[in-house]
């Protein structure tokens, strides 16, 4: 990064923090501001809450404003990182100036609708159809897991269009209204007890085509990008996952702290050593994947970080059970209740609650068998599984 990028970011802050008291103002008041000023996402271009700078330069607007008293993104908030770059890539000018700012400040909170019952791994096989009337697309269909789902305002959302093309080509990208007539949202009870997933039924919804982000036909491209940005904010090659020695990690290293002395084996001392340098590792994978994310479009490094943490995450808590004996099958709330934030690593909760959240780890975002064949397509060049649907149109591909 050059000084010149620097000082330009530290003049921007400066002038904020002038006008602006973060801890006299509402968090969506000073967002706003902050967004105004260039230094929601500095990469971005001017006008669009950037100030097209390098992306490392995040780090350091988020420590001086947090320094400052302001108060970290709200957790509820977690698909900014997928919609905002999405739609600054994909998204016209005017869909960009209506979504980008009220997205930034939490006053419109986002959830993503692409998997189906019949379209998970799969992606590219979804059947949710929007058909075009005048101005309006009519749509109706299904989707499934749909994390937060029952807070957010908009969804992104993935839609067939044209059934008559091979799948990848007939698929169109749009924001829809949770709130909108024909939007029904279910709970999915998880075996915490908790329905952070989702599942939403669409009949009938009207969306005007303002509301389309990107090309008719084109929604697979927009999908991608959306898609390499939630491996990488899953994984943590985004920058802000923990410091050494914390998150997971650190929830183990206390446990093997407190427990008995005759726990304290050679044979489990070796296996929380071989958790923490794999920790390690991956924090250290991580930070070198994010410092070479392009703005807005990551590459194939997210996937690493992603399929990584996902199988971590389970061992890691798999054996803070285990070092408790029976003590770790107790003091954990099964009560039915519907969660506003996302908490993917299961670290805001005790251990016995992240050892059965991490059951879905190696599921959402892309399960860890997707992860690994994009590994061995994309970045070790080795010969892709055979595709026999992907050049037929995707009304002739058989369906169970």
């Amino acid at each position: 990064m050059s000084d010149a990028e620097l000082q330009r970011v530290d003049a921007a802050i400066d002038a904020l923090l002038e006008a602006h008291d973060p801890k006299a103002q509402g968090y969506e008041e000073f967002r706003g501001h902050q967004f105004d000023h260039g230094l929601a996402w500095v990469m971005f271009p001017e006008g669009h809450g950037g100030l097209g700078v390098r992306p490392q330069l995040q780090k350091h607007v988020n420590e001086r404003l947090h320094h400052a008293g302001a108060a970290p993104t709200d957790a509820s908030m977690f698909f900014i990182a997928l919609a905002g770059p999405t739609i600054l890539t994909h998204g016209s000018e005017e869909v960009k100036q209506r979504f980008l700012r009220p997205m930034f400040t939490g006053e419109e909170k986002w959830c993503q609708l692409f998997s189906e019952p019949g379209a998970g791994s799969d992606f590219a096989g979804l059947g949710t159809k929007a058909v075009r009337d005048g101005d309006e697309w009519l749509i109706n269909g299904q989707k499934v897991w749909n994390t937060l789902a029952h807070i957010a305002d908009f969804g992104m959302l993935v839609t067939r269009t044209d059934p008559n093309v091979p799948k990848h080509r007939g698929m169109t990208y749009f924001a829809l209204d949770m709130k909108a007539p024909g939007v029904e949202v279910r709970p999915l009870r998880q075996i915490t007890g908790e329905a952070e997933f989702n599942e939403v039924y669409m009949t009938d919804v009207r969306v005007h085509d303002d509301h389309r982000i990107g090309a008719e036909g084109e929604g697979w491209r927009a999908a991608l990008t959306t898609l390499m940005n939630e491996r990488t904010a899953i994984g943590g090659g985004g920058g802000g996952g923990p410091r050494r020695g914390g998150g997971a990690i650190g929830q183990l290293v206390r446990i093997w702290e407190k427990v008995a002395d005759d726990t304290r084996t050679p044979a489990n001392r070796d296996e929380v050593m071989k958790l923490w340098i794999r920790a390690e590792t991956l924090r250290l994978t991580n930070m070198r994947a994010s410092q070479l994310a392009k703005a807005g479009n990551p590459g194939p490094e997210g996937s690493v970080g992603k399929a990584m943490m996902a199988t971590l995450n389970q061992d890691i808590y798999e054996k803070a059970i285990d070092l408790q004996g029976m003590a770790g099958q107790i003091d954990f709330d099964y009560t039915f209740r519907r969660p506003g934030e996302v908490d993917l690593s299961g670290t805001g909760g005790g251990e016995g609650y992240a050892f059965l959240r991490a059951r879905a780890n190696t599921i959402e975002g892309g399960t860890t068998e997707v992860m690994k064949n994009i590994l061995g397509e994309q970045v070790l060049g080795l010969p892709g599984e055979p595709r026999v649907d992907k050049e037929i149109p995707w009304i002739d591909v058989p369906r169970g």
